[in-house]
């Protein structure tokens, strides 16, 4: 309970992000047209988990003076990662056809944190200069 309220009081506007990824796959049946756009769907899942990652890093960068490597790719690469993965899966399972598990979906979303993964990469060296 001290490590969540520790998460809850050093990284609010991520857990923030986080809860609002979890709102939008599950419980808000969100459609999107925009007849122009290819794959709007796909780009919004790569801009979602982009910028909870930058979020995450911004708060992680804010916090720690020195960047500790194991723990940035676990909680900012890999876990958005296996948490889009599980949304994926859920959606597919547990939202009564409301919305659907896609692959695509989960590979957009892997994309968006790789991307911010590799932006705050490039900001951790440039800080720690």
């Amino acid at each position: 309970m001290k490590y969540l309220f520790h998460i809850i009081t050093h990284y609010p506007l991520s857990c923030i992000a986080i809860a609002v990824i979890w709102y939008l796959c599950l419980f808000l049946d969100v459609h999107v047209h925009v007849g122009h756009v290819k794959a709007i769907d796909k780009w919004t899942h790569t801009v979602m988990y982009l910028g909870t990652g930058l979020v995450i890093w911004f708060e992680y960068l804010r916090q720690h003076k020195a960047t500790n490597w194991r723990r940035v790719t676990y909680l900012i690469w890999l876990a958005p990662i296996a948490m889009g993965g599980l949304l994926e899966i859920l959606q597919a399972n547990c939202t009564g056809g409301r919305r659907s598990g896609e692959w695509l979906d989960f590979a957009a979303n892997s994309v968006g944190s790789t991307l911010a993964f590799v932006i705050g990469i490039l900001v951790a060296r440039y800080r720690a200069r």
